[in-house]
């Protein structure tokens, strides 16, 4: 069976990248996982250390709720500092996407840009393709990029980092699943005009949709694909 991976840095990363893609390729017959990295919540404490571990243990009841309309098969959570993972080393980020390279075995994985604002974004993708590294047994086919709202979009000033999608996919029929998931955080949506919003998540889908024809589209860059 065709599996993929979705390697997000925080919860809800994986519902506002490619969620519609996900629940497309689930309802097709692939297998699809999702690794979180970050707990996601405590950039927002002056103090981490006084973060309070029910908050983050909510946003992972969310994460799963979101799993189980989009279709993941299963979620696995890291807790890596939010917003801090220059302040571990990548290595030790990079051991754990080989470790669920190794336990999954997937042929596609899809992971944040590389020209992304957040820095642990950034840090992701270099993570994914060191791990990914197409060496001795690693399986992985296909890598893509996708763009997160509220963050993508954020990193004005360097063209050479912009997002430029070529692949698209049609997500008409499971752009409402992709909605329905993201209410699942309670503590992420936003209203518009945040581009964390049901609003900008129907602006984007359909800004991609009309470049290529289509009502409702998911954009990717392909970093890689073994043929």
């Amino acid at each position: 069976m065709y599996t993929v991976l979705v390697v997000a840095a925080h919860p809800d990363d994986e519902i506002l990248g490619v969620g519609g893609t996900i629940a497309r390729k689930v309802a097709e017959g692939q297998k699809a996982y999702a690794l979180i990295l970050g707990e996601g919540q405590t950039s927002r404490w002056d103090n981490r250390n006084l973060a309070e571990s029910s908050v983050i243990e909510k946003l992972h009841v969310n994460t799963l709720e979101a799993a189980k309309i989009i279709g993941y098969s299963q979620v696995f959570f890291e807790n890596f500092p939010d917003n801090r993972f220059d302040s571990v080393d990548l290595l030790d980020i990079v051991k754990k996407v080989e470790k669920y390279i190794r336990l999954l075995q997937p042929d596609a994985i899809y992971v944040h840009h590389a020209g992304d604002l957040n820095i642990d974004h950034r840090i992701a993708n270099k993570a994914v393709l060191t791990a990914a590294r197409p060496v001795g047994s690693c399986g992985v086919k296909e890598i893509y990029a996708f763009e997160t709202v509220s963050s993508t979009e954020w990193n004005f000033g360097n063209r050479q980092l912009c997002f430029y999608p070529n692949v698209y996919v049609d997500i008409e029929k499971y752009f409402d699943l992709k909605c329905k998931a993201m209410k699942s955080y309670e503590s992420e949506l936003c209203e518009f005009p945040h581009p964390r919003s049901l609003e900008m998540l129907e602006i984007l889908a359909k800004k991609w949709g009309s470049t290529v024809g289509k009502q409702y589209v998911e954009g990717f860059e392909m970093v890689r694909m073994i043929v």
